[in-house]
């Protein structure tokens, strides 16, 4: 039976998203009466199709059926503990306390630098801070979950004392289990949860919240000629089998999040589908992130203009991905990508 997949498009904001909705020619997006759909575009393996929400009635039954499941799962509202998602995109700073990730390797790795960095993050507006300690950029080498431990292990003290939400990004339950005795709100694991088969025990248990993140291979051989049948659509279902197989293993919670993983395991063309496309991915229910700071299909696309920071392509690909309503954006830059989108707010949503 052909499978098919709905995906939220002709989107409205503020004034007049709130004005379709209440006169329900427009679907809110996230409980969020402020920004809302009125089109779909129904996607199989074989071909697609865009029609006004007042045309879904007029569907075959079982693709209709498929469809308003689709979109209840959209229009809900998302939650995740000590997160509001009240005034979009919830900004995720990024502090890498590693010698060679792929664009600030070596900055942070001092404590005094690494709680400098932290505190200008939030000061600039993130919302979450993502510690990490071990590189994931393509070709990266797995280093010792011990070494990765005492590099994140720097700052957990500090951030202990703090009223932040704290991301740990990293594969390995030990770092996991360390970090978890201090403070930490939420998981994001590159592997999706396939690198550590204890992984899952430790969400079971503490029930922390956590990034459920696409990467086709592993770091060392993610970038070797990737290939999809339809990188989209391939994503969409490596989310609905994984979830189903956490949902075996214990996890009932919803505080799950979606990362279909720009630049992991993906070339130019793949990473330009999915930023294009991501709206496709609030129909499984949950709340959708994208990790497109400083990311190199910014420089295959920007050619001679490319610079080293990225600052003009991560500035633009995130006010893109805010007006497909992904929900957080992880991002090196956190003062420069806050000042386009308030002032592109300011302009064009009058929010």
């Amino acid at each position: 039976m052909q499978k098919y997949y709905t995906r939220p498009c002709n989107f409205y904001y503020n004034k007049v998203s709130k004005d379709k909705v209440k006169k329900k020619i427009s679907i809110p997006v996230n409980g969020n009466k402020s920004f809302s759909f009125d089109s779909i575009e129904i996607i199989s393996r074989t071909n697609k199709k865009k029609i006004n929400i007042r045309s879904i009635k007029n569907l075959p039954s079982k693709i209709k059926k498929k469809v308003l499941i689709d979109i209840k799962n959209i229009s809900k509202a998302k939650k995740i503990p000590k997160l509001k998602f009240d005034n979009l995109p919830i900004i995720m700073g990024i502090l890498n306390i590693t010698p060679d990730s792929f664009s600030d390797g070596g900055q942070f790795n001092k404590k005094g630098s690494a709680i400098k960095q932290i505190n200008k993050l939030i000061a600039n507006g993130a919302k979450i801070i993502d510690i990490g300690g071990e590189s994931t950029r393509p070709g990266s080498k797995e280093i010792h979950q011990i070494e990765e431990w005492l590099r994140v292990n720097k700052v957990m003290n500090y951030l202990k004392s703090k009223k932040l939400f704290v991301s740990l990004d990293t594969r390995k339950s030990f770092v996991m289990k360390k970090a978890s005795k201090y403070k930490l709100d939420l998981i994001n694991d590159v592997s999706g949860l396939s690198y550590d088969k204890e992984t899952i025990n430790f969400l079971k248990k503490t029930k922390l919240p956590f990034v459920l993140h696409h990467m086709k291979g592993n770091t060392e051989t993610m970038q070797k000629n990737p290939s999809y049948n339809n990188v989209l659509l391939d994503i969409y279902d490596f989310f609905e089998d994984k979830l189903r197989s956490i949902r075996k293993s214990g996890i009932k919670h919803n505080h799950i999040i979606l990362d279909p993983g720009v630049g992991f395991g993906k070339n130019m063309k793949h990473n330009i589908t999915l930023i294009s496309n991501v709206s496709i991915f609030h129909s499984i229910g949950l709340p959708v992130m994208l990790g497109i700071s400083r990311k190199r299909f910014i420089k295959d696309i920007s050619g001679n203009n490319d610079s080293k920071e990225k600052i003009g392509g991560t500035v633009s690909s995130s006010i893109f991905s805010m007006l497909q309503g992904v929900q957080i954006l992880r991002i090196h830059d956190v003062n420069e990508v806050n000042q386009g989108i308030k002032v592109f707010k300011k302009l064009s949503l009058n929010l």
